[in-house]
């Protein structure tokens, strides 16, 4: 109610053009007399009292609209992730209210990532796989968030329509360093690439990480090597000097 929320977005490059793909989308807390705060100090006590359900329907909105500006403006058209909660779908229509999300705000459906954790698909695996094949039919792309960390069964996917993996960080901080994280993270790439689904890489913060996952065969990247989440100014500005450098190479 006091506009206190913002919406700063982390790059998603492709690693066989360089170029910037997509954004994810998250969430801060401008408090007053505190600064910017990150999710992980409210979002666990929004779940709890509800609030997580309005917060993230006003993300989503948020995001869409930002996305779609970008484009009227004449960046070039990126994909917009947003993570959605368990809760939603449990107490929501998810497949209606992004379906009047992306009609009130006129972004392409397939500008759109909704990012899931594995709790999400494995709650009640029917009703949630009828929600997403209808979210898929709109055109709109879903992506597995944290891979690997939560249920790590492989049943859903095989199942459940899904676009993309996203490797959890765990995995990437000691890829190098670990032959156990490597071996994961191998695993993972290898089965996504079976089963026709890109794979992702988040937390990437070191050329030594970007080399191996670039060896491995990994379709996209985020990271702190590339950029921290940023404003949508911010965002656009990073995109134009992304492609000027894509343009000259």
């Amino acid at each position: 109610a006091k506009e206190q929320f913002v919406v700063h977005y982390q790059p998603q490059i492709a690693l066989r053009t360089g170029k910037v793909v997509g954004a994810e989308a998250l969430l801060r807390w401008q408090r007053p007399g505190h600064g910017l705060i990150g999710p992980s100090e409210f979002l666990a006590r929004a779940e709890e009292n509800g609030l997580i359900v309005p917060i993230n329907e006003w993300v989503l909105r948020e995001a869409c609209r930002e996305a779609r500006s970008w484009h009227r403006r004449g960046h070039p058209p990126i994909r917009v992730g947003v993570n959605m909660s368990s809760i939603q779908f449990f107490k929501q229509n998810v497949p209606l209210l992004v379906t009047k999300v992306l009609a009130d705000t006129g972004l392409d459906p397939r500008l759109l990532d909704l990012e899931l954790t594995e709790s999400i698909v494995m709650h009640d695996a029917e009703a949630v796989a009828k929600d997403l094949q209808q979210l898929r039919d709109l055109g709109v792309s879903i992506s597995i968030d944290d891979f690997g960390t939560r249920y790590s069964t492989l049943n859903y996917i095989k199942h459940f329509p899904v676009d993309r993996l996203k490797i959890d960080q765990c995995f990437i901080r000691n890829l190098t360093t670990n032959p156990s994280d490597a071996a994961i993270v191998r695993a993972i790439m290898s089965l996504g690439h079976s089963l026709e689904l890109e794979i992702v890489a988040e937390g990437v913060e070191t050329a030594e990480q970007l080399a191996l996952l670039s060896t491995e065969g990994c379709d996209e990247v985020q990271g702190f090597y590339f950029a921290k989440a940023m404003p949508a100014e911010d965002l656009m500005a990073f995109v134009g000097e992304n492609r000027a450098q894509a343009r000259s190479a």
